[in-house]
């Protein structure tokens, strides 16, 4: 079994050529909606004697499809597409207004009166930095079946979207089945122009709970979904003897590659052939929110500059090391952050 490797010139070679890139992202479009709140000033109501959270700020940043598209753009890629379906609300107005400012095209980021912007609500401790800090989570989430005629709309922007770009990502987020951007038969579509069009644009999928049901498309599962399974206990992991047998039988249903992640442990890669991908280490308290979505941008920025899988994988895992060390937020990684953190990577591997 082969091991990743990549050297100082060839990671600046990609690096210099992430500007080149054109990728479209289509999908679930989140909000992160943060409410920074000072427990210092909490009031408690006069009507119920609750305690009343005073918020003294709000960050709002794209979320789901977002990061992927914010990861993107921080890397330095300068043609980046949005398609997907968001409401006729704040939210949805605040994630338009954050997109565009990331310099990506929201054009095909379709408004639906009748539905709601997936919103991630965080308050939180403004004086906690922490991990500790953080509030319950409010999720806002469409609770009935995307119509037809959305999904349609969904499928008219990415077949004009197509001839215009090197990649597609495909961010399959929303939980609950045809509840999201990618409905069923948004997915079936999207498979069927895989199959036509893999030499030409490369076709990135990444799923929360369907990634088993992509065809011609490369994927990205962890190591559980790669077995079949949708529940694992904190800190497990798979042998790598049980995994490896189980992902060649997906990567011949699937007929693309297959990039397997392994939290801690990196990652492996089935093609050409299969390939260990260490991680990078860090110390200290980490933030894994969007560390997959980090990856996932990191992989495909690098294949679209010429990468080769493992290559690829490796530049993912320098992406995500750099994003878990930023707390209370949905961090970003920089292309100058890379040579360095390529450098302490393997640093790590002569020990």
């Amino acid at each position: 079994m082969k091991t990743a490797t990549l050297s100082l010139p060839r990671i600046t070679k990609l690096i210099s050529r992430f500007s080149e890139a054109r990728i479209a992202v289509v999908g679930d479009f989140f909000l992160d909606k943060y409410l920074d709140c000072d427990p210092e000033i909490e009031e408690r109501s006069v009507e119920t004697g609750r305690a009343a959270h005073q918020v003294c700020r709000i960050r709002t940043s794209p979320g789901c499809a977002g990061v992927v598209t914010a990861n993107l753009s921080s890397l330095g890629v300068k043609t980046l597409y949005a398609i997907g379906i968001i409401g006729a609300d704040g939210e949805g107005f605040d994630l338009r207004n954050r997109l565009g400012e990331l310099g990506c095209n929201t054009e095909h980021l379709h408004t639906a009166a009748d539905r709601m912007t997936p919103t991630y609500l965080k308050p939180r401790n403004l004086r906690d930095a922490s991990l500790a800090g953080e509030h319950d989570r409010y999720d806002t989430k469409n609770r009935t079946e995307t119509p037809t005629a959305y999904a349609q709309k969904v499928l008219d922007s990415v077949d004009a979207i197509l001839p215009q770009v090197d990649a597609l990502m495909i961010m399959d987020q929303v939980e609950e089945r045809n509840r999201g951007s990618i409905t069923d038969a948004v997915r079936n579509a999207l498979c069927e122009r895989a199959a036509k069009l893999k030499n030409e644009v490369i076709f990135w999928a990444d799923s929360r709970r369907r990634i088993r049901e992509y065809r011609h498309v490369i994927i990205k599962p962890n190591e559980f979904e790669a077995l079949g399974r949708e529940l694992w206990l904190p800190g497990e992991t798979v042998d790598p003897a049980k995994l490896q047998p189980a992902v060649e039988k997906l990567r011949a249903e699937v007929e693309a590659p297959i990039f397997v992640t392994r939290g801690s442990l990196g990652m492996f890669v089935t093609d050409p052939e299969w390939t260990i991908v260490p991680s990078v280490r860090v110390e200290g308290e980490i933030d894994a929110t969007g560390a997959g979505d980090s990856a996932s941008a990191g992989t495909v920025a690098a294949l679209c500059a010429g990468a080769e899988l493992a290559e690829a994988g490796l530049v993912a895992n320098l992406v995500a090391s750099i994003t878990i060390e930023q707390l209370a937020t949905t961090g970003v990684a920089r292309p100058e952050q890379l040579p360095e953190r390529l450098a302490m990577w393997q640093e790590q591997q002569t020990r």
